[in-house]
């Protein structure tokens, strides 16, 4: 009785406290906030001559890092499952800028490919400075009608490939003072349909970051991007058709997405969401969490034709 009693005081309490500090703390952490991004944006980091190892770099946003990566002077290990289209990365960013371009075919799926990631990668280069998180697959079908066993590899691949190159790659990144940026997607807090284990695993990474970051001293910071549509193999028409929404917002392109992502690492950034408007539905969503269900339900559960914005 006393536990139950002491809960229903803090049902009442406790929030009517968070509000009250929220008002209180509010307007000099919003300043606090302000001085930081002026004095981080200048003080960028210079990637010039550092180490930098991307995976799911031969294609969409992972190609796009490698080259604006490059045009900064990194030195690039670039990672995926396609080798000859990553040497056709690798010659371009070579071309961009980059001193060297080191080609690594893995499937992060398996725990032993990601070891031997960041083995070759610090062993050829003798150091990384920046693990950048990319790759990623999806599948669009509905839950009721997947075989479930189908869906196991976007979990692995998309979640516990960017958990296994953490875990080797983070004492090699407090050595560096290095960082991790991790892409995962604003699936993580969108329902679309059809998408479903694909907004699961981006989701439980989110999480996972979150929860690493607090667990990670200040050696390592830890940038944690989350894209909306751009432009790559999952954005294309035969795979948005797939969704069959009635209307999609513009596409952005790659370069415009990479250079966002890449500044905003070097700048110290805790999050990153690219195109910076998606906030404002992540903002309906929580203030209007059931007129944002019926707008998703309306536009991808009622009409095959997609147009875009």
């Amino acid at each position: 009785m006393a536990t139950t009693s002491i809960h229903r005081l803090l049902n009442i309490v406790f929030p009517l406290t968070i509000i009250i500090s929220i008002l209180v703390i509010l307007p000099p952490y919003l300043v606090f906030k302000l001085l930081s991004y002026i004095k981080r944006s200048m003080f960028t980091e210079n990637v010039a001559g550092k180490v930098v190892l991307i995976t799911g770099a031969s294609s969409g946003i992972g190609e796009g890092l490698a080259y604006e990566y490059a045009r900064r002077g990194a030195r690039l290990a670039l990672v995926a499952r396609r080798e000859d289209r990553l040497r056709e990365v690798a010659d371009k960013a070579h071309e961009l800028g980059s001193p060297e371009a080191f080609v690594i075919r893995a499937d992060v799926a398996k725990v032993e490919d990601c070891k031997r990631i960041v083995d070759e990668a610090v062993n050829h280069f003798g150091q990384l400075d920046h693990l950048v998180s990319n790759a990623g697959i999806l599948r669009a079908e509905l839950f009721e009608n997947c075989k479930l066993s189908d869906f196991a590899p976007i979990l692995d691949v998309n979640f516990l490939g960017a958990t296994y190159c953490a875990r080797f790659a983070i004492p090699v990144l407090r050595k560096s003072k290095g960082k991790i940026v991790a892409i995962t997607s604003v699936a993580a807090w969108s329902p679309a349909p059809r998408a479903t284990f694909y907004n699961a695993s981006k989701a439980a990474l989110l999480s996972f970051f979150e929860t690493l970051r607090v667990e990670c001293d200040s050696r390592i910071g830890i940038t944690i991007v989350l894209p909306g549509l751009i432009e790559s193999e999952m954005t294309v028409p035969d795979s948005l058709s797939k969704f069959q929404a009635k209307f999609l917002p513009p596409i952005e392109s790659t370069r415009q997405c990479a250079e966002a992502i890449v500044h905003s690492a070097c700048r110290g950034d805790m999050y990153l969401t690219e195109p910076s408007w998606s906030n404002a539905l992540f903002m309906l969503k929580l203030l209007c969490p059931e007129l944002f269900d019926w707008f998703y339900r309306w536009n991808f559960m009622s009409g095959p034709k997609i147009d875009q914005l």
